[in-house]
């Protein structure tokens, strides 16, 4: 169910473009330039003269026909915003066997179909898969985690549950790309224990850095700030700058990322000194991370998918990097 905002929207922009094509042709339809039909319209281009003549009557008939059908079937079916249409069908909720008596959620309905060799319908089908898969995922998540990365035939579960739903954001290898987690290297903003890991995808994650840390930072202290960063993280730096960004570092930056720079997962703020980049590494990165800050979020996914998938899922992410 949309907004009503966008159902009057998309009601009004869809009834105005049906008015539109019927007034484009019965305008069209007529003859207004006052030249007789048949006759020259008194200019031509390369050879070729333009005559007065009118539209094809099985054209214009056709067309009458199309907008005539379109307005039936907007007033029959869902077309129209949140308006569902006199028959008041719709995908998930059409009847099977009500012909003989048998309620459309009924079990008898979907044996019917299945008997008659009919489309069972989309919630009907949810309900047969709900039934054969529900006692496997009951079971697995009733195995403690420890246990259940054990599992094999589980951890594929998990992998295919992962592809379907986790892969559009961390890649099919899980590995992630420029502002999302690698999943295979170790590397956790708030844990990589099966207990976290399991929280952090049934409530999601809402990595917050404001811009300078919310620090009376200085853009001229950027420089030496990222310097102060690179040298965190064990690579070449120039030391005299990277002094100077120590001195910025303490204005508060130590609040979340920790005195030594090995961060906060109760925070989720990053560690400094490992050299595994969220956004990237580089020298002008780093400054640009600083300055702009960065927000990273992660949907929660207990109510998309439910504990008892969440669970397996978990099981499979944490196989990843403890193989």
């Amino acid at each position: 169910m949309m907004s009503s905002f966008w159902s009057i929207w998309i009601t009004v922009l869809t009834i105005v473009v049906i008015a539109g094509c019927f007034i484009l042709l019965f305008v069209v339809s007529k003859n207004t330039t006052g030249v007789e039909e048949g006759k020259s319209m008194g200019h031509s281009f390369d050879g070729i003269e333009e005559i007065n003549n009118p539209l094809p009557k099985w054209w214009s008939y056709m067309f009458y026909i199309t907008i005539i059908f379109g307005v039936v079937y907007l007033a029959a079916y869902p077309g129209l915003g949140n308006f569902k249409g006199f028959l008041g069908w719709s995908s998930s909720n059409q009847s099977i066997g009500t012909d003989k008596g048998i309620k459309e959620d009924s079990a008898a309905a979907v044996e019917l179909a299945e008997k008659e060799h009919r489309w069972v319908q989309y919630d009907q089908e949810v309900v047969k898969a709900n039934a054969k898969y529900s006692p496997i995922f009951e079971a697995y998540l009733a195995t403690p985690l420890e246990e259940l990365v054990k599992n094999e035939e589980a951890l594929k579960v998990g992998g295919r549950l992962f592809l379907q739903n986790c892969a559009q954001c961390h890649g099919s290898d899980a590995r992630g790309s420029k502002g999302f987690p690698n999943l295979t290297d170790g590397d956790w903003l708030y844990g990589g224990d099966l207990a976290t890991i399991k929280t952090t995808i049934m409530n999601g994650r809402h990595g917050m850095m404001p811009p300078k840390g919310g620090l009376p930072i200085e853009d001229s202290e950027l420089k030496g700030l990222a310097e102060y960063v690179v040298k965190l993280s064990g690579r070449d730096h120039d030391e005299a700058l990277a002094a100077q960004g120590q001195a910025s570092f303490m204005k508060g930056c130590f609040a979340c990322h920790g005195m030594d720079g090995t961060g906060n997962k109760f925070m989720g703020a990053p560690n400094l000194t490992d050299n595994t980049w969220l956004y990237g590494g580089s020298r002008g990165v780093i400054q640009e991370s600083i300055k702009n800050g960065r927000s990273g979020v992660m949907p929660a996914w207990k109510d998309v998918l439910g504990e008892e998938k969440v669970h397996v899922i978990a099981a499979y992410v944490y196989s990843l990097s403890n193989k």
